[in-house]
């Protein structure tokens, strides 16, 4: 388990220091997982090795909404302002994403037959 911590906050602390010399023009968060998922592709990582550590932090996901929800509730004020806005790009994107998940999914349907 701490195997696992640790290549995982390596990957996040090498994806931080390369968002850094970017200007965190992409965050380093999204930037460490692309390198652990380069890791894992190139057996650099053994994916047995943090495999109980990655099933014990999606186990305990609904942990990680938190800090989120706390401050969608600190942002009342911006909420009540803007909720149309809000509800209307969180409508469309939604939609985006499942027309965009289900093209996706026919066209690696096609490609696996």
């Amino acid at each position: 388990m701490i195997y696992g911590l640790f290549i995982i906050f390596l990957h996040l602390t090498i994806g931080n220091l390369i968002s850094s010399m970017i200007d965190n023009f992409v965050p380093g968060s999204v930037i460490g997982m692309l390198l652990l998922f380069a890791s894992l592709l190139l057996k650099i990582v053994k994916a047995d090795k943090i495999r109980p550590t990655a099933n014990t932090l999606t186990q305990n996901m609904s942990l990680f909404f938190l800090p989120a929800g706390v401050g969608i509730v600190t942002a009342t004020a911006i909420l009540e302002k803007y909720w149309a806005s809000i509800l209307l790009s969180s409508i469309a994107s939604t939609v985006l994403v499942i027309i965009t998940v289900g093209w996706i999914q026919q066209k690696m349907e096609k490609w696996k037959q």
